[in-house]
């Protein structure tokens, strides 16, 4: 597995070894001591999710007030651009941002941790989204932040408005949203 560092330096993109031939390939796609090796700290997954979504939907900015997820994201069909804004208040790099595109062709990974919302945007016809979490989904717990909030600026590679769902269309804007208790 190859770390890559991004922009935000608890964020890392991982890049499985793929051994691939005629009849197809193999990757390891998680190992728990190379991955807490790789970020630094001990990590315990708890729920494993899988989302399937069309062209232009747009999922997110979400995060959890209590119970914070940290995420293990990875594509399996299609391609998206994938999101990890930190919202950590006390944080040198609050309300920045990085961006990946993350493929089943690619085969990346990224690693959102706790304190950081996350969202993605499909760019292929569809796509099979999974991801790996360190707590529990809480719908009480559960915010957004706005996808196109301008004090943000993330540039989303997309040229048709996203579709969303209506709690995304209710978001807050970073200076308005609520944080961690």
């Amino acid at each position: 597995m190859i770390i890559k560092p991004t922009a935000l330096s608890d964020v890392v993109i991982i890049e499985p070894k793929v051994f691939g031939d005629a009849r197809g390939f193999f990757y390891e796609s998680f190992n728990q001591a190379k991955f807490e090796t790789a970020i630094g700290r001990s990590v315990n997954f708890v729920q494993d999710n899988h989302s399937r979504s069309a062209k232009n939907v747009l999922r997110g900015l979400h995060y959890q007030i209590q119970q914070p997820q940290g995420k293990l994201v990875r594509v399996v069909e299609g391609e998206v651009f994938d999101v990890a804004l930190d919202i950590r208040k006390s944080s040198a790099t609050f309300g920045q941002w990085v961006g990946e595109f993350l493929s089943a062709e690619n085969k990346r990974m990224m690693w959102v941790p706790e304190g950081f919302a996350h969202g993605f945007i499909v760019l292929s016809e569809v796509a099979e989204f999974l991801y790996k979490t360190t707590d529990y989904y809480a719908p009480a717990y559960e915010r957004s932040i706005i996808w196109n909030d301008p004090a943000i600026g993330i540039q989303w590679p997309v040229n048709d408005e996203p579709i969303l769902s209506s709690k995304d269309q209710q978001a807050h804007t970073l200076a308005t949203a609520e944080y961690f208790v």
